[in-house]
């Protein structure tokens, strides 16, 4: 299953076209003034809902992983907050940076960085893994999966609010 943003446009709405064609179960969540500039696509199921705040906690809840695609500024805003969460150990849910050509590594950077000055546990550098080819997404994810990243396990509150 693919939980998205609900978008139909760019990258977003090409993984959600290709996941339906290929017989996926797919589930958009999009907030109401998006869903003109991002074209809510109408093959799939989505949610219209009313903030950002809440679409991410309803892809969050939904979803039992995360892939990080190649993104921009609303991509880093939501992947910081979802690893966020996992510091403050709100959930176990693997997260996985498809990083082709090091797109992210300038990230993986700034995060040691914060490691480096002391601002950021060191363990929090193992809460994400990378894949560097779209093979090696699910594998990834699976790996983590066996080493007990999960949401069956989260060592503080249940619910992210």
């Amino acid at each position: 299953r693919l939980v998205y943003g609900g978008g139909g446009v760019g990258l977003m709405g090409a993984c959600a076209r290709a996941a339906h064609e290929a017989g996926g179960d797919v589930l958009g969540v999009i907030p109401q003034f998006l869903t003109g500039r991002e074209r809510a696509l109408d093959v799939v199921k989505t949610i219209v809902v009313r903030s950002m705040h809440e679409r991410k906690q309803i892809m969050f809840e939904r979803s039992d992983a995360f892939v990080v695609l190649p993104g921009g500024i609303g991509t880093l805003e939501e992947v910081i907050e979802l690893l966020s969460w996992r510091r403050l150990e709100l959930h176990r849910k693997p997260v996985v940076f498809y990083s082709p050509d090091g797109f992210w590594n300038p990230l993986f950077e700034l995060l040691a960085h914060t490691v480096a000055a002391r601002l950021t546990p060191e363990d929090f550098l193992t809460s994400y893994a990378v894949a560097e080819t779209v093979e090696d997404i699910l594998p990834t994810i699976q790996q983590r999966l066996a080493h007990g990243d999960d949401d069956e396990a989260p060592r503080a509150a249940s619910r992210v609010t």
